[in-house]
């Protein structure tokens, strides 16, 4: 019983930790994820011939800073611009949206258009500008911080090994258990992001394909928002494929069209997320399917967004440190797949 309520009031503090301290852990987190896709790139660029022998190792690791924040802020600017397009082109679709309520209305028998109106005067036109301004100094808060936490992981980087040695002087035995869980850890991590990454451009060409073909207008964007979408394990996917088919549905007034958008590019999400995804991952995530959906809502309910992004990356973590050890070793095959712990 002693246990058990010292188990209750730990667990309890760790949340209370993770709620009040996120403005704090996920700058930290997404700086590590920083770190790691830093690592990658430059273990990538030592193949290219002459250039991973004669560029230094420090230079490679700018190098790859500049062109991964490049890639993100060109990404940023397309992005930007065609959400303020979508914004000022609203009312092309004027038109289109009252046909549309109008055959809801008649096929259903229910009055669309005076529930919107009647919530539409009830909105804070200063609350809803308040709160968008508190998110945009979020993010840029946010960049800060993750790009201060980036420089100073790359900074310890250099000595931490050294510090380790020394600390398991004693204990050369630790300090390889220790390194090689550290290893597990980037190895799983960095190969969960890069084939996360591939299958989620895979995903978001080829619903652009779709997109352009069916003449969708900011195809690019949608196809951008299915690439960010389908980092969050499960109801990405899905997400990803409801929103373009109700734009399109907003800008032709059509159902079917709208139909068989979203009936192609849930087939592209359904084949790639079922079949190709788990053949490229294979077994290396290691995470119960049931395990991977509670993460992901206890991380969504502690972290929103941000916590679904990064629920599998985390739960692989714990995973491989709760296997180092005999007390916990247990629970690691609990959560794992198959039962079975890569020592």
């Amino acid at each position: 019983m002693k246990k058990l309520s010292e188990l209750i009031v730990c667990f309890t503090g760790i949340i209370v930790f993770l709620i009040y301290g996120q403005s704090i852990l996920i700058p930290f987190i997404f700086a590590l994820l920083l770190w790691f896709t830093v690592r990658i790139f430059t273990s990538v660029s030592e193949k290219i011939p002459f250039y991973g022998n004669l560029v230094p190792n420090f230079f490679k690791k700018i190098i790859s800073t500049i062109v991964i924040f490049f890639v993100l802020f060109v990404l940023t600017q397309i992005v930007l611009s065609s959400f303020n397009n979508i914004i000022k082109s609203h009312h092309d679709y004027d038109e289109n949206l009252s046909h549309i309520i109008k055959k809801i209305n008649t096929s259903f028998g229910v009055d669309i258009r005076t529930y919107i109106q009647t919530k539409s005067n009830e909105l804070n036109i200063g609350k809803i500008a308040e709160t968008l301004f508190d998110a945009i100094s979020n993010i840029v808060s946010s960049t800060l911080m993750i790009l201060l936490f980036a420089i100073f992981i790359f900074l310890e980087e250099v000595h931490l090994n050294y510090k380790l040695k020394q600390i398991f002087s004693n204990s050369p035995i630790k300090f390889k258990r220790l390194n090689d869980t550290l290893n597990k850890i980037e190895w799983s991590v960095a190969r969960y992001l890069g084939i996360k990454t591939i299958i989620s451009l895979l995903t978001g060409f080829l619903s652009y394909l779709v997109l352009i073909s069916a003449e969708i207008n900011f195809a690019i964007f949608w196809a951008f928002l299915i690439f960010l979408l389908n980092f969050i394990p499960t109801i990405g996917s899905l997400l990803g494929t409801i929103f373009p088919a109700l734009f399109c549905l907003l800008q032709f007034g059509d159902f079917s069209i709208a139909l068989t958008v979203f009936l192609i590019v849930g087939v592209i999400q359904v084949f790639i997320g079922n079949f190709l995804e788990p053949k490229w991952l294979g077994n290396s995530m290691n995470i119960s399917p049931l395990v991977s959906i509670l993460s992901l809502v206890f991380w969504g309910l502690i972290w929103g967004t941000t916590g679904m992004v990064i629920s599998v990356p985390i739960t692989v973590v714990i995973i491989i440190i709760l296997s180092q050890f005999e007390s916990t070793k247990n629970v690691a095959i609990l959560l794992s797949e198959k039962g079975v712990i890569n020592k």
